[in-house]
């Protein structure tokens, strides 16, 4: 088991997670339903149609191709906005006006 712990520790090194902030316009109820509930997987929503997520590169890949079995290329549209690593300026490019919710912390998310 060395070597299991070993890989483990590479990984984490060389995996940094980046927070995104993803927003969507789906057309259809039942299309809407269905994203809002991939991406609230992979994150935490700021509003209904508004997420933070901090990912790694695997995370945003499963993330996008899930999100892209569901919409209607044509008229759905969803937008992934990178917004660096978590602990930089993924938390300081956030200035809100009225009610929000407090950002996540940069820790990883177990599902």
């Amino acid at each position: 088991m060395k070597f299991l712990s070993t890989s483990l520790s590479l990984r984490d090194e060389f995996v940094s997670r980046r927070r995104y902030l993803v927003a969507y316009d789906i057309r259809d109820e039942t299309r809407l339903r269905r994203v809002h509930k991939a991406i609230k997987g992979f994150g935490y929503p700021l509003q209904y149609s508004v997420f933070i997520c901090d990912l790694d590169s695997m995370e945003k890949c499963v993330m996008t191709w899930k999100v892209g079995e569901i919409i209607n290329q044509r008229v759905d549209s969803v937008a992934i906005l990178d917004l660096g690593e978590c602990d930089r300026r993924g938390t300081e490019c956030f200035e809100f006006l009225g009610k929000h919710l407090r950002l996540p912390n940069q820790e990883p998310r177990i599902l």
